[in-house]
This record gives structure tokens, C-alpha cells and sequence, in this order.
């Protein structure tokens, strides 16, 4: 899990009515991330369930996304964090998730548009905010963000509320600040580096700004 995705979970766990019980999955701790990708402390005092395709360090459960074992509404919010572009069928994989919640459950997703092929196993996908919408369709309503350049983000973020519409005056203050804190990228020389690629060589200058590149 990356620090942007943490803080992200954090404003979660510190604004919207998180139910129990709460289920992670992607919750392998990889190595190198055996402390730092550990969310429970987050979420402290809930029962707390880490999930994921393999056994491993902060797994309690092995799960598959595409067809969870678990009842119809049975849990009460879902992380789904730098998860998505691991699993091959991803609008199953939220048909599952939004199956398994309760009525008014909570599923929290993210994932990564500007960032390298990482492996755990499989890396399939980069997602947009438009996708995540499409993602969240399931949901009686939904919210899409992201951080970084709003023409190339490099973090993607939704949230799906299975029951009524909340109130997210809290949660979207938080969302602004957490957005401008990390409008840049980690390393904004491979944005650059992208965007000098994508960019139509013949097109002048101001062609090329009209477009936003």
C-alpha cells in the first residue's frame, strides 16, 4: 500500500460510518511493507478481517474476488485498496463485493493510473475515474476521485454506498486537502517522461495546450 492510499483510508476511518465487520482485500503484506501496509490500526477496536488470493503475513481468510465465499450480506465495509489492477475480471470482482455487503454497507476502493508494472502476482489494469464509476454502478450511489493531474492522475479513489446517500461534508473537506497535498506524484520526472510520449509530435504548441497536453 502506498502512504497516499493510507491517508486516504484514514480520512475514511475518520469520517464515514464504517460498519462492522470490515474485510480487506489485498491484505498480503508483501515484502519490504510488512509494518507499514498494516491498516488494522485504523480501524481499531472493529473486528477486522484481512483477505487475499494467497496465504501470507496479514491474511486471515483466502478469498477469491471473483467469486467470494462468504453470504449475501454478511460484511459491513470493504476495502479494496491498490487491489483492483490485480484481478482480472474487476466488474465481477464488485458485483462480488457489492453482493457480500449489507444493506447499508461501504465498499472503499483505489488503485493506480501514472505508476509501474508491479506484479503480485498479475498486473492487468490502470483505471480512470470514469471507470471507477463504471465499477460502482451497483451501488445506489457512489463517488470517484483522484490525486495528481487532473488529465493523468496517479492514484484513483471511489467509495460505493449500498444504502442511502450519506452526507459527505466532512469526508469531501478532507478529500480536498488529501488532494492537494499529494497533487504530485512521487516521482514527477516519469510524468513527464509519459506525457512527452503521448504527446502527437506534430501538433504545435498551442494545439497541444487546448488538448491539455
Amino acid at each position: 500500500v502506498r502512504q497516499v492510499v493510507k491517508d486516504f483510508a484514514a480520512i475514511v476511518s475518520q469520517t464515514l460510518p464504517v460498519t462492522e465487520p470490515v474485510y480487506e482485500f489485498g491484505a498480503l503484506r508483501v515484502a519490504g511493507q510488512e509494518e507499514f501496509a498494516d491498516l488494522r490500526p485504523l480501524f481499531a477496536g472493529k473486528e477486522y478481517v484481512g483477505a487475499d488470493m494467497r496465504e501470507g503475513l496479514g491474511v486471515d481468510k483466502v478469498l477469491d474476488l471473483h467469486t467470494i465465499d462468504l453470504p449475501d450480506e454478511s460484511v459491513g465495509t470493504v476495502l479494496c485498496l491498490d487491489t483492483l489492477e490485480h484481478v482480472e475480471y474487476p466488474h465481477t470482482a464488485m458485483r462480488e463485493i457489492h453482493r457480500i455487503l449489507k444493506p447499508d454497507g461501504l465498499a472503499v476502493i483505489s488503485s493506480v493510473m501514472l505508476f509501474r508494472i508491479h506484479a503480485y502476482p498479475y498486473d492487468y489494469w490502470r483505471f480512470t475515474p470514469e471507470a471507477f464509476r463504471s465499477l460502482l454502478k451497483p451501488f445506489t450511489s457512489a463517488f470517484a476521485g483522484y490525486a495528481g493531474e487532473e488529465s493523468f492522475p496517479h492514484t484513483v479513489v471511489g467509495i460505493g454506498f449500498k444504502g442511502t446517500s450519506l452526507s459527505l461534508s466532512e469526508f469531501e473537506d478532507k478529500y480536498t486537502r488529501w488532494q492537494k497535498r499529494y497533487y504530485r506524484c512521487r516521482d514527477m520526472s516519469l510524468f513527464r517522461r509519459v506525457r512527452k510520449l503521448i504527446t502527437p509530435p506534430l501538433f504545435s504548441s498551442s494545439s497541444r495546450k487546448a488538448l491539455g497536453l
